[in-house]
Order: C-alpha cells, then structure tokens, then sequence
C-alpha cells in the first residue's frame, strides 16, 4: 500500500517538458495520416484568409471604411512595390495576386507560431517523461511547410515563364540546343562561336542546379530565422518570465513582417526572370545604339550644311535699306 501511494506521489510531482523540436509534432491522428501542430496552424491560415477576404468582398464600398482603406493602402503600396521589380504594370497585375497571397500566407504563419494561443495543447508521455505539445506552431517553423512554399515558387515561375514566353524558350533556357546548332550556321561567319556555343550550353545545365539552389535558399532561410526566433523566446521565458521576453517579441513580430516580404519578393523576381527572353534582351540596345548614332550623324551633317538665306527676311533687309537711303 506505502509503495502505491509513492509512486502516485512520483507521478503527481513529475514535471511536465516542453521541447521545441525541429520536426511538428502530431496532434491527431486520422488513420495513418498525422496531422501536425505546424498543419493545423497552415488550414487556421488558410480558414482565416478565406473568411477576411470574403468580409471584405461582401462590405465593398465607394467611401472606404477603416478596414478597407487599410488593405487598400496595403495594396496599393505592394503594387507599387511589385512595379519597381517588374518595370511593367501589365506584368505586375499577373504576378500580383500569387506574391500578395503568399505573403499573407506566411506573415499571419508566423504570428500564430508566438501568440499566447500555444499555450493550449496536449500532455503526452514521451521517452523523457511527460511533454507538452501545443496545438498551434507556426507552419513557417515546420521544414515541410517552407521547401512546399519554396516548391511552388520556383516551379510556380517555370510554369508561369512557359506561358509567358512559350514551352520552347523556357527549355531553351536550361538545354540550350539553339546555341549547339549556331555552331553549324555561324562558324563560318564567327570562328569564336565553337568556342562559346559550349560555353552558354554548359551555363544552361547550370541555371538547372540554380532551381535547386533557389528552393533550398528560400526554405531554409524562411525556416531557420521562424525557428530561431521561437527558441529565443522559449529561452528567455524560461530564464526570466515576465517582462524582459516582452522586447522580444516584438522583434519577432518585425521579423515576421521582414521574412514575409523577402519572400514574397523572391517570388516576384523569380517570376518576372522567366516571363523575360534573354535572347532579345540585347535587341532594343543595339537598335537604341543603331537610332542614336544616326541621329548623331544628322546633326553633324546638319551643323556642316551652309544656312540658305531666308527670301523672306531678305527682301526685308533690302526695304529698310532703301527706305535708309
């Protein structure tokens, strides 16, 4: 009896852990489908987006409220913004509604993920003992939630460069045939091109490794600064409770706002890059240059011309001459 109630006292006094982990921890389990704290969090979003825009759709009006004139300006400003990637409005107004949408995605992502709302969760026994497993982690601090972002960026502006400028020129872009078969119809005309044919063909298959290097620098940026600011926070909380953690989290409310807007200004890049065919970059320079240096040569050719007499101004000439004598 005396070691029953010692171990009930035991597990009474066993204190409850709780380990950020580099992995989301299950929540709930629908067969052999987990779903996460850091999934919950990204269909919350999502639930919360929806819902926001359909209040705003719903309460249109010519002489803005607070909440519209806000998101306007918010916007407008973006807009503005997505203007000075693009050079072009027309471009902007496609490529647009994909980064405002992402970066909504991913700024309300990780404010969830240092709300107070994480104090809600589950107490499982784990391999330690007792620990705790908050409800809500921000998506953006789960890996699989940024490589999907970074995912569908990247191919995202693939897709979005095939339609631009066609399926040809986007896969001439990385298997760069055009440039092998200048060497049969150039060679004789420019020597140099079997030389740098090659050259621009190997420099495609390396654009290839670019895509990569672009996910895995997106995802793991956004992933690494979410989730070094949560353990900040965890550790200041647990050194001091109250009031110094207070600073804290308003830096990373800024540092959500920040990562939010590189990536949705990544994406913008990355978009208006593949809507662009490199081939005729070059084009409107070498006309502007063909254009300048003739106008050049007319005004040197006009300074050098002899000034003809005006018949007008002559005659007039010879009338106040005569009226003189």
């Amino acid at each position: 009896m005396a070691t029953q109630e010692s171990n009930t006292v035991e597990e009474v006094q066993e204190e409850i852990s709780h380990e950020i982990t580099l992995f989301a921890e299950p929540v709930y389990h629908v067969g052999n489908f987990n779903i996460t704290n850091a999934l919950l969090t990204s269909w919350a979003v999502v639930v919360i987006i929806i819902i926001l825009s359909l209040a705003l759709c719903s309460k249109l009006k010519a002489i803005p409220g607070k909440l519209q004139n806000l998101f306007e300006v918010v916007v407008d400003e973006g807009l503005k913004l997505c203007d000075q990637v693009t050079n072009n409005r027309a471009l902007s107004v496609k490529i647009f509604p994909i980064a405002i949408s992402v970066f909504f995605f991913i700024l309300i992502n990780n404010w969830l993920g240092i709300v107070p709302l994480g104090g809600f969760g589950l107490i499982e026994r784990g391999e330690h003992g007792l620990a705790f497993i908050p409800f809500l982690r921000g998506g953006t601090a789960d890996i699989n939630t940024t490589i999907a972002l970074a995912v569908m960026a990247v191919v995202g502006a693939n897709i979005f460069g095939i339609v631009s400028v066609g399926l040809w020129k986007t896969f001439n872009k990385y298997v760069n045939l055009k440039a092998l078969g200048g060497i049969f119809t150039k060679v004789r005309k420019d020597p140099t091109v079997i030389i740098v044919a090659p050259i621009t063909f190997f420099v495609g298959l390396i654009e290839i490794i670019g895509e990569f290097a672009k996910m895995a620098s997106l995802s793991f940026r956004l992933f690494g600064n979410v989730f070094a600011g949560e353990v900040l926070l965890v550790s200041m909380a647990a050194l001091v409770a109250y009031i110094v953690p207070i600073p804290f989290l308003f830096l990373e409310l800024l540092v959500g706002v920040i990562q939010a807007l590189i990536f949705s200004i990544l994406l913008v890049v990355y978009f208006t890059i593949s809507a662009s065919h490199h081939d005729e970059e070059y084009e409107p320079a070498r006309h502007a240059d063909a254009s300048h240096a003739g106008g050049e040569h007319d005004a040197h050719q006009n300074i050098n011309k002899p000034a003809r007499p005006n018949g007008r101004s002559g005659g007039e000439s010879i009338i106040i001459s005569s009226n003189t004598a």
